[in-house]
Protein backbone atom coordinates (compact mmCIF):
# COMPACT_ATOMS: atom_id res chain seq x y z
CA UNK A 1 0.00 0.00 0.00
CA UNK A 2 1.20 3.53 -1.09
CA UNK A 3 1.09 5.89 1.99
CA UNK A 4 1.16 8.73 -0.76
CA UNK A 5 -2.49 7.35 -2.19
CA UNK A 6 -3.29 6.96 1.53
CA UNK A 7 -2.62 10.41 2.76
CA UNK A 8 -3.89 12.09 -0.60
CA UNK A 9 -7.40 9.87 0.14
CA UNK A 10 -7.17 11.42 3.75
CA UNK A 11 -7.13 14.66 2.37
CA UNK A 12 -10.33 14.51 -0.14
CA UNK A 13 -12.10 13.44 3.10
CA UNK A 14 -11.20 16.15 4.94
CA UNK A 15 -12.31 18.89 2.45
CA UNK A 16 -15.40 17.40 2.47
CA UNK A 17 -16.14 17.79 5.95
CA UNK A 18 -18.60 20.05 6.68
CA UNK A 19 -17.64 23.27 8.85
CA UNK A 20 -18.02 22.95 12.45
CA UNK A 21 -17.81 26.19 12.75
CA UNK A 22 -21.06 28.12 14.72
CA UNK A 23 -23.11 30.83 12.35
CA UNK A 24 -23.63 33.88 14.35
CA UNK A 25 -27.28 34.67 14.17
CA UNK A 26 -28.14 38.10 13.11
CA UNK A 27 -32.30 37.87 14.36
CA UNK A 28 -34.07 36.67 17.12
CA UNK A 29 -36.56 35.13 15.00
CA UNK A 30 -37.84 32.06 15.54
CA UNK A 31 -39.70 29.01 13.43
CA UNK A 32 -42.87 28.24 15.24
CA UNK A 33 -45.44 25.76 13.92
CA UNK A 34 -49.20 26.16 15.26
CA UNK A 35 -51.53 23.80 14.62
CA UNK A 36 -55.57 24.33 14.52
CA UNK A 37 -57.67 22.63 17.26
CA UNK A 38 -59.10 20.21 13.92
CA UNK A 39 -55.85 19.14 13.23
CA UNK A 40 -55.13 18.37 16.93
CA UNK A 41 -58.47 16.45 16.93
CA UNK A 42 -57.44 14.80 13.75
CA UNK A 43 -54.25 13.57 15.50
CA UNK A 44 -56.33 12.28 18.37
CA UNK A 45 -58.88 10.74 16.33
CA UNK A 46 -56.22 9.04 13.89
CA UNK A 47 -54.34 7.87 16.84
CA UNK A 48 -57.37 6.27 18.50
CA UNK A 49 -58.31 4.45 15.47
CA UNK A 50 -54.59 3.28 15.02
CA UNK A 51 -54.80 1.58 18.19
CA UNK A 52 -57.96 -0.02 18.00
CA UNK A 53 -58.52 -3.06 17.05
CA UNK A 54 -60.18 -4.21 13.62
CA UNK A 55 -62.78 -6.34 14.34
CA UNK A 56 -65.22 -6.20 16.75
CA UNK A 57 -64.86 -9.31 19.18
CA UNK A 58 -68.49 -7.98 20.73
CA UNK A 59 -70.53 -8.55 17.75
CA UNK A 60 -68.08 -12.07 16.75
CA UNK A 61 -68.82 -13.54 20.23
CA UNK A 62 -72.51 -12.31 20.09
CA UNK A 63 -72.77 -13.92 15.74
CA UNK A 64 -70.94 -17.61 17.11
CA UNK A 65 -73.63 -17.82 19.62
CA UNK A 66 -75.95 -17.10 17.02
CA UNK A 67 -74.91 -19.11 14.81
CA UNK A 68 -73.49 -22.16 16.83
CA UNK A 69 -73.69 -25.64 15.17
CA UNK A 70 -74.81 -26.00 11.24
CA UNK A 71 -76.54 -22.81 9.18
CA UNK A 72 -78.57 -24.57 7.28
CA UNK A 73 -79.39 -22.30 3.67
CA UNK A 74 -82.32 -23.45 0.96
CA UNK A 75 -80.76 -23.48 -2.14
CA UNK A 76 -83.77 -22.55 -4.09
CA UNK A 77 -84.49 -19.27 -1.42
CA UNK A 78 -81.00 -17.96 -2.07
CA UNK A 79 -81.45 -18.30 -5.71
CA UNK A 80 -84.35 -16.16 -6.00
CA UNK A 81 -82.68 -13.65 -3.71
CA UNK A 82 -79.67 -13.34 -6.13
CA UNK A 83 -81.72 -12.71 -9.02
CA UNK A 84 -84.18 -10.52 -7.50
CA UNK A 85 -81.09 -8.72 -6.55
CA UNK A 86 -79.56 -8.99 -9.41
CA UNK A 87 -82.88 -7.59 -11.56
CA UNK A 88 -83.05 -4.80 -8.75
CA UNK A 89 -86.24 -5.96 -7.09
CA UNK A 90 -86.72 -5.63 -3.50
CA UNK A 91 -86.61 -8.98 -2.01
Amino acid sequence: MRISAYNAITQVYQARKPSTAKTKRTSGFRDEVDISEAGKDYQIAKKAVSESSDTRKDLVSEMKKKYAGDVKVDTLDFADVLLQKAQGLKY
